[in-house]
């Protein structure tokens, strides 16, 4: 068993280096014989032909395909990829600036993407508990509740509207944290799945620009079904976040119905609700609208 567990790794070993290396020879071939001269950037029409030969040795693109190449494998297999024209540093020495930030990019992306479904499951007055606890009960940063402080009249104007944004960061957190990352993964993973659609691909091979792309065929494909979730989300904010604008003790939509509701408040029950519903139907209407400005075929859907 072990025996073969050591042959299979080393077969997978034995490929990986094989595909690397193919990978860095056609890259090298296909660079050679690509239209263009990079030595053409640091000489000018007016050196010698001996100046340009002098830069294109230096370089060592002054022989042959054949010579490059095995001078480049000799140097490859000490580790030497030669200096970067455009830094004037070894390789290996430019790409150490640039990697790490691309790690840690990655594992961030990863992290957050793979976190973003377990936070959006994270009930609303969970997620207001903990901000509560950790921004004004151990670092007495933010308040806690109401829309403002109890001096508030004293106040200056400027100091007013402070006080309001310190007493709305709390409640917009909770509401919005799930919201994003939802919308986040949603986004996401809907450029991924578009980006790797047939007619994507087909229209790469055509030769058009990936910024048309993008734009004319990604960015409508994949905002569709993120505006459908944001109206919803939308609807139901202006509808009012119940469980925040009580924890909070916000003077809201959500607040107003649980009193209403508690003090046998029929008429305001009723209005409320039809005021939240038609709220969430306008929203939904709004996001219907949105995707038809982006994608002109859903007129004919919405109009069948």
């Amino acid at each position: 068993m072990k025996n073969s567990v050591t042959r299979i790794l080393f077969v997978r070993l034995l490929s990986s280096i094989v595909i690397l290396f193919l990978l860095i020879s056609s890259i090298f071939v296909l660079l050679r014989i690509a239209p263009g001269d990079p030595v053409q950037k640091f000489i000018s029409p007016e050196f010698s032909n001996q100046l340009a030969d002098k830069v294109r040795e230096s370089f060592h693109l002054n022989g042959s395909i054949l010579d490059q190449y095995l001078n480049f494998i000799k140097n490859l297999v000490s580790g030497d990829f030669g200096i970067s024209y455009n830094y004037h540093s070894p390789v290996l020495s430019v790409i150490k600036d640039y990697l790490p930030f691309t790690l840690i990019f990655s594992f961030i992306d990863k992290a957050f993407s793979n976190m973003s479904l377990a936070i959006f499951s994270i009930p609303g007055f969970v997620t207001a508990i903990i901000l509560i606890y950790v921004f004004s009960v151990v670092f007495h940063l933010l308040p806690s509740s109401d829309l403002k402080s109890i001096n508030f009249e004293d106040l200056t104007f400027p100091e007013k509207l402070f006080d309001y944004f310190k007493h709305l960061i709390l409640p917009v957190a909770t509401l919005s944290l799930g919201g994003i990352v939802i919308f986040y993964k949603y986004l996401r993973d809907n450029f991924d799945s578009v980006g790797q659609k047939s007619f994507v691909q087909f229209l790469r091979t055509l030769g058009v620009n990936d910024n048309d792309i993008l734009k004319k065929h990604i960015v409508p494909n994949a905002f569709g079904p993120l505006i459908s979730v944001a109206g919803v989300q939308l609807g139901l904010l202006l509808s009012g976040a119940l469980i925040t604008e009580v924890i909070f003790g916000l003077p809201g939509m959500g607040r107003l119905t649980v009193n209403a509701i508690l003090m046998r408040d029929y008429p305001l029950v009723i209005g409320c609700t039809f005021v939240s519903g038609a709220l969430i139907i306008f929203s939904n209407f709004l996001a219907d609208l949105v995707k038809a400005k982006i994608d002109k075929r859903l007129v004919t859907e919405i109009l069948n």
